[in-house]
């Protein structure tokens, strides 16, 4: 018997997502039942690789600051999910997750929505709750330049959702023009994460260099809670040749870009997706692209047309590891809390949900 052909990551233009040319069928393939559930849009607008650099560089300064500033922007009031958190999250094992570091922070505002928000949900502090960030004198800058990067993928996945709605209107009954855009545009709930995967010291690397055993040592598999999820490309960052702890701010008024490696030394280190039949596909994400991935919510709002996908990060063989740390930035479109996702259940439920399932 044949065995089944594994799924690929879908590719499309930002030109082909604006006038509206990708085909249901493609949007089929890249989130339908037998996908991969990710999408890879290139053609965007040019300054995005420069911005891309340059934060992915500023996640490295992050990571390595010194304790004490670190602990002025946690936030455990609001559960870890707004500033910086490290070492809150459980891997598969059981093990505190102590080798990745994560920045929260809300890039959609609107007054009116977030105070609605607040009324509605008080207790929900870890969506209501403001942004902080570290005095521009430690990391001059980082608010601007992580909300610029953080608006042009908002702004690329709300055409990606435009599209998704042309799929919902054409084959779903009932469903309703816009549903997806309009929250991926308006949403103040939407989540970033900025990340820094420290470089893993020898006692807790992944102790084979294949798939099968601990493969999520870096993140422990899981799939988002939102709708899309945007994802710019992995930066490789040798920080023995390239100390974050040394630098000081260049002639642009930021802390300068690090340089970054063309590939890890173990080329099967970074995202792995679990397709439906449960095999592991890599997916490489072009430096010059982002790549868009399904979540729980967008699974609900189409009745379970388009899936969520289960994810994973893959740290590096032993021996591989280095002193190499990986950046990337993640941002959840995410439904405001009163919006509804399925039936009754609104995302504020959904979420609630999933966080008390995962205790």
């Amino acid at each position: 018997m044949a065995t089944p052909e594994q799924p690929t990551a879908v590719s499309v233009s930002l030109q082909q997502l604006e006038d509206g040319s990708v085909s249901l069928e493609t949007l089929e393939q890249a989130f339908g039942p037998a996908s991969l559930g990710v999408i890879i849009v290139g053609g965007l607008p040019g300054e995005f690789a420069a911005l891309r650099q340059r934060l992915l560089s500023y996640s490295s300064y992050l990571g390595n600051l010194p304790q004490e500033e670190l602990t002025k922007v946690e936030r455990p009031e609001c559960k870890y999910d707004v500033g910086w958190a490290c070492g809150k999250e459980t891997l598969a094992d059981g093990r505190y997750d102590t080798l990745k570091g994560s920045y929260y922070a809300q890039p959609i505002h609107n007054a009116e929505l977030e105070e609605k928000a607040r009324r509605l949900y008080p207790a929900c502090v870890e969506m209501n709750s403001p942004n902080v960030w570290p005095d521009d004198s430690v990391l001059p800058g980082f608010e601007h330049l992580m909300e610029k990067l953080c608006h042009i993928i908002v702004d690329t996945a709300a055409l990606v959702a435009r599209n998704c709605d042309r799929y919902g209107v054409a084959k779903l009954d009932g469903y309703k023009a816009g549903t997806l855009e309009d929250i991926v545009r308006t949403s103040v709930s939407t989540k970033a994460r900025l990340l820094h995967y420290y470089p893993p010291p020898a006692d807790v690397a992944r102790p084979d260099s294949g798939v099968a055993m601990s493969d999520d040592d870096w993140c422990a598999t899981h799939h988002d809670l939102g709708a899309l999820t945007g994802l710019t490309s992995q930066m490789f960052v040798d920080e023995a040749v390239h100390d974050p702890h040394k630098t000081k701010v260049d002639s642009s008024g930021y802390l300068p870009v690090l340089p970054e490696l063309d590939a890890h030394p173990d080329p099967t280190t970074g995202l792995w997706i679990r397709d439906r039949s449960g095999a592991t596909t890599q997916v490489h994400i072009p430096r010059d692209c982002l790549a868009f991935q399904t979540g729980e919510s967008l699974q609900r709002i189409t009745r379970g047309a388009f899936k969520a996908v289960p994810h994973f990060v893959k740290g590096a063989a032993p021996g591989k590891s280095g002193k190499i740390a990986r950046n990337t930035l993640a941002v959840f479109t995410q439904p405001n809390l009163w919006e509804k996702v399925q039936d009754d259940m609104d995302f504020a439920k959904l979420a609630q949900l999933t966080i008390d399932a995962a205790l």
